[in-house]
């Protein structure tokens, strides 16, 4: 079986980083994805992806991107289970990214017009190194 995830669309707000007990990095975002072009007098709908990126790749990306810049991002979804603090059990689906391509030019004066941010240059086929599953420590939100 493969598990692999490709999400094109905008970020709903600025990435949120967040370090780990033992010091990794951790950013989340939500990427808005159109679910394509609505026809005459129909609304116009997407859906809002949670991600989650880690290490370098995080911090890069916190530096780099800003509310409303498109991005591409590829990785692979993952669902896991956790307890809130009032003993909820939540359930989360997300795409655990292994790559983000800022995409189109400059957003607010953030990031470089189509940089991939995975160490591989722009255009390469490459998906980077793979990422800790978040299960691996818990993620601080």
């Amino acid at each position: 079986m493969f598990n692999k995830a490709i999400v094109i669309g905008r970020l709903t707000r600025d990435p949120e980083l967040r370090y780990t007990p033992s010091g990794k990095a951790v950013a989340k975002m939500t990427v808005a994805v159109d679910r394509g072009v609505p026809r005459d007098g129909d609304k116009h709908e997407a859906d809002f992806i949670d991600t989650v990126v880690w290490d370098k790749l995080a911090e890069t990306c916190a530096q780099y991107l800003a509310k409303g810049r498109q991005v591409l991002v590829e990785g692979r979804i993952q669902t896991r289970v956790y307890e809130t603090q009032d003993g909820r059990r939540r359930k989360v689906t997300e795409v655990v990214a292994s790559n983000v391509r800022f995409l189109g030019g400059k957003t607010n004066g953030s990031g470089n017009g189509g940089a991939n941010v995975n160490g591989t240059a722009p255009g390469s086929n490459s998906l980077g190194e793979d990422v800790p599953p978040p299960d691996e420590e818990s993620t601080p939100w």
